[in-house]
C-alpha cells in the first residue's frame, strides 16, 4: 500500500485530483470566483495588492468596514500551487456587510517556494496585520481566520504558531479561527499528482502536517467541509476535529449538505448563509 487502503497513484489522484474527477465543477468555480470577486470590489472600499513582505507574491488585498472593526483574514486554496488573492475578493462581501474587515492574503505558490516557505508567510502576513489593523480601521485586539482547502491547512498551521517566542507578538493573538475542508495530513501527497508542483520531502510533510502539531491551547475552531466531498477530504477534516477535540481543545463541526469542494465557500457571499452566520457568530457579530 501507498498510503493507507491506496495501493496505487491512481486510486488516490481519484481522492485529490478535483479537476479531473469534477471538471465541470471546477471550471464553474473559476469562472464564479472571477465574476462574484469583480462584482464585490465595484461594490465595496478596497485597498490591493498591499505589501506584508518583502516579495511580490507577499500582499494582502483589505476590505474595511468601518473603525474599530473586528478583522476577518482569508486564506485562499488550490493546494499551494494554484490562485492568487484577486481571485478570492468575494468573500468580503458576507463579513463586511455585518461590520467585520476582512483581508484577503496573497503568498508564493509552489514550486517556485516550499510548503514551509508559505506557512512562514502566512505568519507573516497574521504579524503584519496586527501591527497595521489601525491604518484600515481594523482591531488588533479581534483577529480571526479562515481558509479553504490549502488555506485551511494553512490555518491550522498558524493555530500551531509560537506568537511570543517567534515574533514577540501575544500568545492569543487569533481569536478564533475556520477551517474549511482543510489538509491536514500531508501524507498522502508524495504519492500524488501534486508532488512535481510541491516537491515535498518527508521531512517537510512531518513539519507541515497540522494533526501532528496541535496546540496545547488555541481559540475556538470551526471545521467544515461538504456532505458533496471525496472521502478523504471527509476523513482529512473529521480526523482533525477529532483530534483537536480529543485534545481538550474548543471546537465545532460544521458539514454543509449539497456542497462539493468548490462550491463549499460560496456561502461568503451572504452573511446569512450557514457558513458566514457560524463565522459571524465566532466573531461576536451574529
Amino acid at each position: 500500500m501507498l498510503y493507507r487502503d491506496f495501493a496505487t497513484q491512481e486510486e488516490l489522484d481519484h481522492q485529490y485530483n478535483l479537476t479531473m474527477r469534477f471538471p465541470e465543477a471546477a471550471s464553474s468555480y473559476e469562472a464564479f470566483c472571477e465574476r462574484e470577486s469583480k462584482s464585490v470590489r465595484s461594490e465595496l472600499d478596497h485597498r490591493l495588492d498591499v505589501p506584508f513582505g518583502p516579495t511580490l507574491a507577499e500582499h494582502v488585498d483589505l476590505y474595511p468596514a468601518g473603525e474599530n472593526a473586528p478583522v476577518l483574514i482569508y486564506f485562499h486554496g488550490g493546494f499551494w500551487y494554484l490562485r492568487t488573492s484577486e481571485e478570492f475578493g468575494f468573500v468580503a462581501r458576507g463579513p463586511v456587510s455585518a461590520g467585520a474587515a476582512t483581508v484577503v492574503t496573497n503568498y508564493a505558490l509552489c514550486p517556485r517556494v516550499t510548503v514551509d516557505e508559505i506557512v512562514r508567510q502566512a505568519r507573516a502576513a497574521v504579524a503584519w496585520i496586527y501591527q497595521n489593523a489601525r491604518s484600515f480601521g481594523g482591531d488588533p485586539g479581534r483577529i480571526h481566520v479562515a481558509g479553504h482547502s490549502a488555506g485551511g491547512h494553512l490555518i491550522a498551521m498558524l493555530l500551531a504558531t509560537d506568537w511570543e517566542g517567534e515574533y514577540r507578538l501575544p500568545a492569543g493573538i487569533i481569536k478564533g479561527a475556520t477551517a474549511i475542508s482543510g489538509l491536514f495530513d500531508l501524507a498522502p501527497f508524495p504519492y500524488t499528482f501534486l508532488q512535481p508542483k510541491l516537491q515535498l520531502t518527508w521531512d517537510q510533510v512531518l513539519r507541515n502536517s497540522p494533526i501532528l502539531h496541535l496546540p496545547d491551547s488555541a481559540p475556538p475552531l470551526l471545521v467544515v467541509y461538504g456532505d458533496d466531498e471525496t472521502g478523504e477530504f471527509k476523513r482529512q477534516s473529521e480526523e482533525f476535529f477529532e483530534a483537536w477535540t480529543a485534545r481538550g481543545l474548543g471546537g465545532e463541526r460544521l458539514v454543509l449538505p449539497g456542497k462539493n469542494h468548490y462550491d463549499v465557500i460560496d456561502g461568503f457571499l451572504d452573511a446569512g448563509s450557514p457558513l458566514c452566520s457560524a463565522i459571524l457568530g465566532q466573531m461576536g457579530l451574529e
